[in-house]
């Protein structure tokens, strides 16, 4: 039997795709991805408009052994929901690969993605180079900044993915991203980042109450940007286009 990797976008559980709603109809169990990102809408939401009982999946669950998905595609009709596009989080490949071993047929139906919807800030998508996480323990963590000084030094804008827990409703926000990277800077020193470092803040990018704010890191530490899912992207260097895009938010 089929297990089916579904793109949920960005917003809503209205933002499947017609192909993507149609297979979970068809399906047995449905499981829904429930810590790389999340909706702006609850799971009775996704439930009510799939007309399907929708089972969330923690990283326990998906990166098991022992993986329940699995062995329920060898018998089942099973679904994998992942807000916005299925493979954006790299981690959603090992289940893909691991279904293929087992000889579970898979099928991929693609999404929307922060990854893309980033090009409403004004940054020319391919002009972004190696995306990164900033986790929410991050004492002892430099890998964002060394991702940071790299693009920079090719003049390709940088995208900070925000951790998050959602069993403890723990969320990093603009704001703790900036912290984290004048705080590396200041262990670095190499003149990489600063409080004049020009700083684009998003907030549910895709959704209805989506907010993107442009300016200096001095000035977005002081905004607000209020619910979850959040990314903070630092340009690198700017055509004279995505200069007048940026406009827009600042």
């Amino acid at each position: 039997m089929p297990l089916h990797f579904i793109g949920l976008g960005l917003n809503s559980e209205k933002d499947i795709s017609i192909n993507g709603l149609e297979t979970i109809k068809k399906c047995d169990i449905a499981y829904l991805e429930n810590y790389t990102s999340v909706l702006n809408c609850k799971r009775e939401d996704l439930e009510k408009f799939y007309n399907k009982k929708v089972i969330l999946a923690r990283r326990s669950l998906v990166e098991s052994d022992d993986n329940e998905i699995i062995e329920n595609a060898k018998s089942k009709n099973v679904a994998f929901l992942v807000v916005g596009d299925p493979f954006a989080a790299t981690t959603h490949i090992d289940l893909y690969l691991r279904a293929k071993k087992e000889g579970i047929k898979c099928s991929v139906i693609h999404n929307a993605s922060v990854v893309s919807a980033v090009g409403i800030t004004g940054l020319q998508v391919y002009k972004f180079g190696k995306t990164t996480s900033i986790p929410l323990e991050n004492n002892n963590i430099e890998a964002p900044y060394d991702v940071l000084k790299g693009n920079l030094g090719l003049g390709l804008h940088t995208l900070f993915l925000l951790d998050l827990n959602t069993e403890e409703e723990i969320f990093m926000s603009v704001n703790d991203a900036i912290r984290y990277l004048l705080k590396t800077e200041l262990k670095r020193n190499e003149k990489i980042f600063s409080e004049k470092t020009l700083c684009v803040g998003c907030a549910r990018i895709g959704s209805e109450t989506q907010l993107i704010k442009a300016g200096t890191a001095k000035e977005l530490l002081k905004y607000n940007f209020g619910k979850p899912v959040h990314c903070l992207i630092v340009p690198g260097k700017l055509h004279f286009m995505e200069e007048e895009g940026l406009k827009i938010w600042m």
